[in-house]
């Protein structure tokens, strides 16, 4: 098994949930939001982040304004929608609920041959 594959799919779970976590403070531009996750460890490229702001954006998740740079072309402020502000609560619903059931199952310390039956057949030192 690929520690990294399995690694990478669990980032790209709750890479959506750390995005808009982003943007729910305020607006974001995009470049900021990649620098943000990079300094929480979250390493992401603007050719995956893009893709996913598009989508949101048509899913009603999103809007965007227009802001004009004194440095080059116009730049899109990304906020949340009525919508994504719901959709966001839910996610956090969702990321506590499994953060505090992987928190415990992770944090257990009893192994689960030791609470089997002595005479169980499944315990290996009973024959």
């Amino acid at each position: 098994m690929n520690i990294e594959n399995t690694q990478s799919q669990m980032r790209k779970g709750i890479l959506e949930f750390c995005i808009l976590s982003i943007i729910r403070r305020g607006e974001a531009y995009p470049s900021d939001i990649v620098e943000e996750m990079r300094g929480a460890n979250l390493q992401i490229l603007e050719g995956t982040l893009y893709p996913l702001l598009t989508r949101l954006k048509n899913s009603d998740m999103l809007t965007y304004r227009w802001v004009e740079s004194n440095s080059g072309p116009p730049r899109k402020y990304f906020s949340l929608t009525p919508k994504g502000e719901a959709f966001y609560n839910e996610l956090a619903t969702t990321w506590n609920e499994l953060a505090n059931a992987v928190n415990t199952l992770a944090s257990k310390r009893d192994s689960l041959s030791n609470n089997m039956n002595p005479g169980s057949f499944e315990n290996p030192t009973n024959f």
